[in-house]
Parts: structure tokens; sequence; C-alpha cells
């Protein structure tokens, strides 16, 4: 059964394209019309490759790796953060940081120093700075936390990244091919869904349409993350029950 259909992607918008002059070829198996001047994205085809997709994200949650989000445009910044934070994957939506994949030795080395600041103002090291020092520290920890808080949980590479814009988040979209990581990502009619693993063709740039691929896409996500607390469960529980089983027979013997 698919994640939606057909009508609750029209109602979002979803399938408005940008116009036609603007248009990518290469995005033409997913264009149903034009109407106006602007493209119409054929949302039958974005409800099999949104399902393709939500399907991949939920076996990767499953198995207990990381997928970063990217979506650095104003309209999208806020609603990343509420949804994908609500499932506890790492995201960026303040500037994309060269190296953020490539470099991901560096990156977690500011990471870490945003840690040592937090250690020094707990052991009193605070104190001991002069007012003048103390302002640097505390600005740099802003900085920091701006920029890469949201992702210092991330200890190691992302198993896969989605981005809302490939053409704006080119940057990420780079590192990620350079090292074999999957990309997923909403692919508007001025883009090339052949840059990315799984395109999902959509309106990138309203936040209704954004809105609802990401309820979509994390919703999955959380699927994947429900099922696999459940088989921990499971497992755990197996050696009491058989420790329980053992301890039975060995009463009634």
């Amino acid at each position: 059964m698919a994640r939606t259909n057909f009508d609750e992607l029209l109602e979002s918008g979803v399938h408005f394209g940008h116009l036609k002059r603007k248009w990518n070829p290469h995005m033409a198996p997913y264009i149903f019309d034009e109407k106006k001047g602007i493209h119409i994205i054929d949302l039958n085809k974005t409800v099999v490759k949104l399902d393709e997709a939500a399907n991949a994200l939920k076996q990767i949650a499953k198995s207990g790796k990381k997928i970063i989000f990217v979506a650095t445009k104003k309209q999208a910044k806020d609603i990343v953060a509420e949804k994908v934070g609500a499932v506890n994957m790492p995201f960026v939506t303040e500037r994309w940081s060269g190296g953020m994949l490539t470099n991901f030795a560096t990156i977690r080395k500011a990471i870490r120093k945003m840690s040592q600041i937090d250690k020094m103002e707990t052991d009193g090291t605070f104190q001991i700075l002069s007012k003048r020092e103390r302002l640097q520290v505390t600005r740099q920890r802003a900085k920091l936390e701006k920029n890469l808080g949201s992702i210092a949980d991330l200890t190691r590479l992302p198993a896969a990244v989605f981005l809302v814009d490939v053409r704006k988040e080119h940057i990420a979209l780079a590192e990620a091919k350079k090292l074999g990581i999957p990309t997923f990502a909403m692919v508007d009619t001025n883009s090339d869904p052949r840059s990315v693993d799984f395109a999902i063709p959509s309106n990138d740039d309203a936040s209704k349409s954004i809105a609802k691929i990401m309820d979509v896409v994390t919703g999955a996500i959380a699927e994947g993350l429900s099922e696999r607390k459940i088989d921990k469960d499971k497992k755990d529980a197996a050696p009491k029950k058989e420790k329980a089983a053992e301890e039975k027979s060995e009463a009634a013997e």
C-alpha cells in the first residue's frame, strides 16, 4: 500500500514545477503537462518514486544507521529541523560547510570543541578566564552550535544523504557521490534526476510541498526505528525466557 496518494500530493501543491524555459530535459519522463508556461509534475510517478525512497530509508533506519538531511533554503529550514529532529536524525539547515562529509574527521574535531567548551563551563575553567576571553569562547560555541549542533551525535559518516533541492545543495551532493554514499532528493523540473540514486519528482520550493514529502519520509524512518526497537526487545527477551524455562524445569525435577 502506498504511503500517500495522488490527491494528497495534489492538495499540497507537489505537482507545480518551474517555468518551461527553465526545465531540465532529463525530467521529461516525470512531466505530465505544461500550463501557462509552467511544467506540471506527473504525481502518479511521484507516488511510485516516493514510495521507493521511503521504503529504502525505512530499511536504513531499521539497520541502526543514520541519514543526514540537507535543506538550507529558507522555506525548508524549519520544516526539516522539526520533522527530522523528531526522528533523531542529523540535519543541516544552515550553511553547508565544505568537507562536512569528505573531511569528516575535521568536522568531528569541531564538534568535540563544543563539548570541551561545555566542560569548561561546568568545571570552573570559565571563571579563570578574563571577561574578554569568556566572550570569545561563548561566541565560538554559539557559531559551532549554529552550524554543527544538529549533527553533534553523528559519530561516523551517514549511511545516506537526503537533499531538498539538488541544485542548491550541489556541494553536499558532490561530497556524497565522491564517497559512494546513497543519495535521496526532492527533484524539481529544473534539476537532473540522474544526479541522485532516489529522485522524488516534486515541487522543492513551496513549504507545503516540502512538508508533505518530509511527512512521508520521516514517517517511514519512524517505522524503521520502531521495528528495530521491537526486534531488539525480542532479542533481549529470548535469553530471559530460556532462563525462566530452565528454572521451571529444574524446579519440576
